[in-house]
């Protein structure tokens, strides 16, 4: 049994423990914060998500405690036109063998946690703040911020966008700025009228430079909102409270239906979005990174959650019952396996505001060609990310 030391406490970090503790070795994952906790709102999840949950041994119940949705709907915001949905019901479900769910992050990460606590080979550790590593040919070893070391056999860097394994790892500076930002609210379900609910849909409400995102949270109690700003703004920040004053100016683009629902919003917090570009090398030696301090993506893809569970169930199979001397090898091959598909990700993450937020002429034309798409049309264009199982590495669902 080798020991695997984990960097980050958030819901990759606790995937990724899950994974390596049912491969026959101990996990141990280091929180900064003094307890494991997650903030934040709702969490989108494909089929591949669910798969990957299925594959740690907590799908069933993240299914039980999810809202099942039936289509993703795209609205013109400005028009109040439904131009398309993609059904997320008998044939999608089919296709994918499984459905499309939305969670609490919140829910999320205490079922992982739950099956963390119950596992006698994950040790949690709270406070601990990781500032860096070192590694020889035997093992790898991360410093505390208060002076204290961990060794293992391996350091897995789940610790975020700003991860302290990946500035040492990659080197590459800080997040890229992108110039959108975001603004979110949670409002109880029992304040929106019933012609606004839509309450098995995720809805986009696209404009000029914006748009706008709804859908159920905590088995349909409440209504998750973000919307984004194509505002062009050069510095990062998160969680910022704002007043409903800014965001009802932000977004007066938008017509009637979206902006009625924006109204309903109070103790609006806003982020700018960061990500990072690709890189092709995110491990070194026995150190490697996963989830978004391997590949940040904007949320556009509905994917980053996913993600960081695919690479924990991935990285968890190739070190199953593997010795101390093949580790790094492993974590090679658990890097190439992954950064194809990941990258791809990122990139589309970041383009999909082409399709968002174009005004005028270019947002007729976006209407007519995204209406113009047949259901069988807009499952395959979702298909290779949805039909992706993580339990056979580079294999989809058949088109």
């Amino acid at each position: 049994m080798a020991v695997i030391v984990i960097a980050g406490g958030g819901i990759g970090g606790l995937a990724t423990a899950l994974a390596v503790a049912a491969g026959g070795h101990r996990a141990v994952v280091l929180e900064r914060a003094d307890r494991f906790a997650e903030i934040g709102a709702g969490i989108q999840l494909a089929p591949n998500g669910l798969d990957a949950l299925d594959a740690l041994g907590v799908g069933a119940e993240v299914r039980g405690s999810a809202v099942h949705m039936d289509e993703l709907r795209f609205m013109d915001g400005v028009t109040g036109e439904h131009v398309t949905s993609l059904e997320l019901t008998a044939d999608y479900r089919r296709r994918f063998a499984g459905p499309y769910v939305v969670v609490h992050r919140a829910e999320l990460h205490q079922v992982l946690l739950d099956a963390c606590l119950a596992a006698e080979s994950v040790d949690l550790v709270a406070g601990a703040t990781v500032t860096g590593y070192e590694q020889d040919e035997r093992g790898a070893t991360v410093a505390l911020a208060d002076g204290r070391r961990i060794t293992g056999a391996a350091v897995i860097g789940a610790d975020g966008i700003h991860s302290a394994i990946r500035r040492q790892l990659v080197a590459d500076g800080e997040p890229r700025v992108s110039g959108i930002t975001v603004y979110r609210a949670v409002i109880p379900m029992e304040r929106v009228p019933d012609r606004l609910r839509f309450a098995r849909s995720v809805v986009w409400w696209a404009g000029p430079g914006c748009h706008f995102v709804h859908y159920p949270i905590a088995g349909g109690r409440y209504l998750n909102l973000a919307a984004s700003s194509d505002d062009g703004s050069t510095e990062a920040f998160a969680g910022v409270p704002v007043r409903k004053e800014r965001v009802r100016r932000e977004f007066t683009a938008l017509g009637a239906a979206p902006r009625e629902l924006l109204e309903l919003g109070d103790d609006w917090k806003t982020w700018m979005l960061v990500d990072r570009d690709p890189v092709l090398q995110w491990t070194e030696g026995r150190v490697a990174l996963l989830g978004d301090a391997a590949h940040p993506m904007l949320h556009y893809a509905a994917q980053g959650a996913c993600q960081a569970l695919e690479d924990a169930v991935v990285l968890g199979a190739l070190l199953e019952g593997t010795t101390n001397s093949a580790i790094p090898g492993r974590l090679t091959a658990y890097v190439r396996l992954r950064r194809e598909r990941t990258a791809r990700i990122q990139r589309i993450a970041r383009d999909s505001t082409r399709l968002w937020h174009p005004a005028g002429a270019a947002a007729t034309a976006r209407n007519a060609m995204l209406a113009a798409l047949s259901p069988e049309q807009l499952r395959d264009h979702v298909a290779w990310m949805h039909g992706f199982r993580v339990a056979q590495p580079g294999k989809e669902v058949a088109a």
